[in-house]
């Protein structure tokens, strides 16, 4: 029964055109290559989520793509050896072969510099406030990754590209006046490669990390992401502010972070000249003892400025991110606050005036004739005056 099956289909293909049995045969290895990937895929899958090896997991799920079309392509390859085929359609499924191998190499390379990062990155805790070490690394890796993809997709662009006769011969010609291409395709490409190149000096030279806090423009946030041509700072208001990389490289701009998350905030609160300043700034370090957000590094009341009427009292405080300072400083302001209205009612801001008695008579100016009458020191009309 197998071999009546078997001589039926070569019957049906022989009577079909070359290339609709070529496709048909083609369609069939693939098919079956991708089956038995899959299974083999998925097999392996779950025997490495029951051992618990997460790295070897995570390079066999990255590599599923890339492995499909190997394996899709071996099968391909297997089976034409086997074909007779005409020379225009060998000819031109060669020139397909060619450049499938092309993109899979560029898969591949693309792919070991994803799981080289990867693995690299899971060294790094980024998770805490103050892991400046994993900061510093995850921008790294991440600019370098995106980085060496555009150099890696550009080339096997170009490599596929030269595989077509007409493409190599302009790029010959290119070669010919190298010094007049060379200029025109470096003032088009002027904007992608500074953007490139200032991702590199980031990268390098560190002015700016992922989590780090800065100031641009005016407006306050934190890097929340960096990619291959632009910055991304998250505003107060969960806006975003979008940069180009060679911003930061061009133009001063601060960043809070630079050295350490740790931050001081201050507090600003005017006093009344009658206020303990000794027991102002007791109560703020119990203030800041108490709270969660304190990182126990600063605290300190100060008199920066006295005025006419008051007092200026400036408290530092120190916490281990910028927000975590934001929330500090409004903890502190409004718990000193509390304290001055409840307990040091004498130390609230206060405007004073000094009532002087004077021991002369008032005249009063009257209309009639006669004296006017004179004012005695407590207000009423002095005798003799009436």
């Amino acid at each position: 029964m197998l071999q009546s099956l078997i001589t039926t289909v070569t019957t049906q293909l022989s009577l079909m055109p070359t290339w609709m049995t070529v496709l048909l045969v083609v369609a069939g290895a693939l098919l079956v290559a991708l089956v038995l990937h899959r299974l083999a895929f998925a097999l392996a899958e779950r025997r490495l989520r029951r051992g618990q090896n997460l790295a070897a997991l995570l390079i066999l799920q990255k590599s599923r793509g890339p492995s499909a079309l190997a394996v899709a392509l071996f099968a391909v390859v297997q089976v034409l050896r086997l074909m007779p085929l005409q020379q225009g359609l060998a000819t031109l499924l060669i020139h397909l072969l060619q450049i499938s191998v092309i993109a899979l190499l560029t898969w591949i390379a693309k792919l070991i510099t994803d799981i080289a990062g990867a693995v690299y990155l899971r060294r790094f805790g980024a998770g805490s406030e103050d892991d400046l070490m994993a900061r510093k690394h995850v921008t790294q890796i991440r600019i370098l990754k995106r980085a060496a993809a555009t150099v890696i997709v550009v080339i096997g662009i170009a490599t596929a590209l030269m595989t077509f006769d007409s493409v190599r011969q302009y790029g010959v010609s290119l070669f010919a006046s190298a010094g007049v291409a060379g200029l025109a395709i470096g003032l088009a490409a002027r904007p992608l490669l500074a953007s490139m190149i200032a991702g590199i000096q980031i990268a390098l030279t560190q002015p700016i990390r992922i989590g780090d806090a800065v100031i641009v423009e005016g407006e306050y946030g934190p890097v929340e992401e960096i990619n291959r041509h632009l910055c991304v700072l998250k505003l107060w208001d969960w806006g975003r502010m979008v940069l180009p990389l060679s911003y930061f490289i061009e133009k001063p701009f601060q960043n809070w972070t630079r050295e350490s998350s740790s931050l001081m905030g201050s507090v600003m609160i005017h006093v009344d000249y009658a206020a303990d300043v000794d027991r102002i700034r007791a109560k703020l370090s119990e203030i800041v003892a108490a709270s969660k957000l304190w990182d126990r590094n600063v605290v300190n009341l100060q008199v920066i400025d006295a005025s006419e009427t008051t007092m200026q009292l400036r408290a530092l405080v120190s916490a281990g991110s910028a927000g975590a300072a934001a929330d500090l400083r409004s903890e502190v302001r409004e718990k000193l606050i509390a304290f001055l209205r409840t307990d040091m009612p004498e130390a609230l801001p206060r405007v004073r005036q000094l009532m002087v008695e004077t021991a002369e008579p008032l005249t009063i100016r009257h209309v009639g004739g006669g004296p006017s009458p004179a004012l005695a020191p407590n207000g009423e009309i002095a005798s003799g005056s009436r």
